[in-house]
């Protein structure tokens, strides 16, 4: 019988289930983002979006375009292929770190828990994975276990996002000067950036956020990325209770690769909507030149704009790049084990 992996192995294979899921359907997450993100509407802003695109070479989405619809569009632009990679190097780091990160924690988290209801250090390492915990703490775990990991890992989860929205500000902001002075500026700086290509590297979009806001721009959404930690606790929650569900209506009563696809699909995207206005939110502030003050700000405006449907921009694209992620991770779980027992011999070598 395979020996279960250790702490540090699961949050290494855990890690690595990351990077590959998400690099495989990476273009899907890069015009989720640009989806989310753009904040322009009625003719101006569309007219000044498709104008700057121009400008800096970067494709003009059509109003509610599909995502795959989307990828083409992006595809067959100026962008090229290489658009629909925008940030790749750092969402690859941000991934990676963000999974060993959360798991890491969580065995600390969780092994800090035991020790405490065993009362014996000794005892809580030699049966901490064995306990038992309820659901409801394993979901407190859990959240607590991903708070940490996201105040560790979210500088790269902003640099990542910068890249992928190529740098630029909303087309609202550049259709809407707010003086004539301003808008003669703006006009005589668009002009200027047309000559100048931004350093749009990891450490060029690292610079220039350190330059327009300081250290703490780089913690730009945390308060959001927290208040997500309560999106897999949801998934787990309704996982356990649809499958415990379709156990008992079941003749077999077993769990079948098909049936766990199902029910993980079904509990991510309730997780989702329930969780959406959020995720955008969390879009929205780590835009460069973003004009919100935080989370409330971004739904308050939105709702003025576009009304409560407006905090569901983007939302199929979000559920359709998690889904074919959780897909993925779950086909190839059993890979991603294999390759970490490997590494783990090669180093001890």
């Amino acid at each position: 019988m395979t020996e279960p992996l250790t702490p540090f192995g699961n949050a290494l294979a855990g890690a690595l289930g990351g990077v590959f899921s998400n690099a495989v359907i990476y273009p899907l997450d890069t015009v989720k983002t640009r989806i989310q993100a753009d904040s322009g509407s009625g003719a101006a802003a569309q007219a000044a979006q498709k104008k700057l695109g121009n400008v800096q070479g970067k494709a003009s989405l059509r109003k509610n375009s599909g995502l795959f619809e989307a990828v083409v569009t992006i595809a067959r632009s100026k962008e090229g292929v290489a658009g629909l990679y925008r940030g790749f190097s750092a969402s690859m780091v941000n991934t990676f770190s963000t999974q060993f990160a959360y798991f890491y924690w969580y065995s600390v988290v969780r092994t800090l828990y035991v020790t405490r209801l065993t009362k014996s250090g000794a005892a809580a390492a030699a049966v901490g994975a064995a306990v038992q915990l309820s659901t409801a703490v394993e979901l407190l775990l859990g959240a607590v276990a991903g708070g940490l990991a996201q105040i560790f890992t979210i500088p790269v989860a902003v640099i990542a996002t910068r890249q992928q929205l190529g740098g630029s500000s909303s087309a609202a902001d550049q259709a809407r000067p707010s003086t004539p002075a301003q808008g003669e500026q703006k006009g005589l700086a668009g002009k200027v950036s047309a000559k100048v290509t931004d350093d749009e590297s990891f450490l060029g979009v690292a610079r220039d956020i350190l330059k327009e806001d300081g250290i703490t721009g780089l913690w730009r959404g945390l308060k959001p990325s927290l208040v997500l930690t309560v999106n897999p606790a949801i998934t787990y929650g309704v996982y356990e209770r649809v499958k415990n569900i379709i156990l008992a209506a079941s003749t077999d009563g077993k769990m079948t690769p098909a049936k766990s696809f199902a029910i993980g699909a079904l509990s991510k995207t309730l997780a989702t909507v329930v969780t959406f206005p959020y995720i955008l939110s969390k879009i929205r502030l780590q835009a460069k030149n973003t004009p919100y003050t935080g989370a409330i700000d971004v739904l308050t405006k939105i709702a003025k704009e576009k009304g409560i449907s407006g905090w569901y921009q983007g939302m199929q694209a979000q559920i359709t790049k998690a889904v074919l992620a959780q897909a993925l991770l779950f086909y190839f779980r059993d890979y991603f084990e294999v390759w970490t027992r490997k590494l783990m011999a090669a180093a001890k070598k």
